[in-house]
């Protein structure tokens, strides 16, 4: 087990008393033998801090509960990842489960592949029969398989992204998430050296907008396997949060012109300087008027 590298499982807190348990559960159950879990909680006023401790008694694997002051998700994460000790940090959850092999196998394709800097995977969906509806069924239907609109190809099971990605047709089109919900992730610690933390003035697309900085430097593989379960209702952050989607795509947009635009396709690249280059504008809103002259 000390050949091995440690892995912390982090994770992020809030009211998760309902589910908890099987995130647990499925933690302690990994086929991988060095393990710790990190919990950061965003001042939970459920059981969900009792639960967890309770596990303290049934493992030999440490287990580390840290509070929080509540200031958003990616704080929260930011918290959780900060108080981490292991070589590879693992993400999952309250809501969701990891299947036994999940940290084994990730572990194995980062070992194996040392220009591949964070490797998802596929995964299954737990749906509650509070939130199995209309909705919830077209939600599938669009992200079941996140990559559907990508070209790469698959090699020992396994896709693998890269930088390319920004230029390629379907690069933002929905699901703009091409990777994978942070309970999929696993990546090396000293990724967040080179790339940074989540930034923390998102509010639903941080994962994405972070797998954005890993994919400028690195590659990003794909598991073809389901080694995680993701569970939808009513009450998880995706859905409270679906609001802040038009913040925060104001601020993506921003950030595509800043810092990725030479590195996106042509009508994109386009798209970007007519909307926020002073001079491309004025230079557009001069040929409207000439056609528009020449048509009286």
């Amino acid at each position: 087990m000390k050949n091995q590298p440690l892995v912390s499982i982090c994770i992020p807190t809030y009211n998760g008393a309902d589910y908890i348990v099987q995130a647990m559960d499925s933690a302690l159950a990994q086929t991988y033998p060095n393990l710790e879990i990190v919990v950061s909680d965003d001042a939970s006023i459920d059981a969900t801090l009792e639960l967890i401790a309770s596990y303290k008694t049934k493992t030999s694997i440490p287990i580390y509960i840290h509070h929080h002051t509540p200031n958003g998700i990616g704080a929260n994460w930011n918290h959780c990842v900060r108080k981490a000790n292991g070589e590879y940090i693992k993400f999952l959850f309250q809501d969701d489960v990891l299947l036994p092999e999940c940290v084994a196998l990730m572990v194995a394709v980062l070992e194996q592949h040392q220009t591949i800097a964070l490797v998802a995977s596929k995964r299954e969906f737990i749906v509650e029969s509070s939130y199995l509806n209309d909705t919830s069924k077209a939600w599938i239907d669009t992200y079941n398989d996140l990559q559907c609109t990508l070209d790469y190809p698959v090699k020992n099971a396994i896709q693998v992204l890269n930088r390319s990605l920004f230029k390629h047709q379907s690069y933002f089109d929905s699901p703009r998430n091409k990777v994978g919900e942070p309970s999929t992730l696993l990546f090396r610690t000293s990724l967040l050296d080179t790339v940074g933390y989540f930034r923390e003035d998102l509010k639903q697309i941080l994962d994405y907008e972070f797998y954005n900085r890993v994919l400028k430097r690195y590659s990003i593989a794909i598991m073809q396997e389901p080694l995680v379960k993701f569970r939808l209702h009513g009450q998880q952050a995706t859905v409270l949060n679906k609001n802040n989607d038009q913040t925060d795509y104001v601020i993506y947009d921003r950030l595509m012109y800043d810092d990725y635009l030479w590195s996106l396709n042509k009508d994109m690249r386009l798209y970007f300087l007519k909307k926020y280059n002073p001079f491309v504008r004025l230079v557009f809103k001069g040929l409207k008027r000439l056609k528009r002259l020449q048509w009286k």
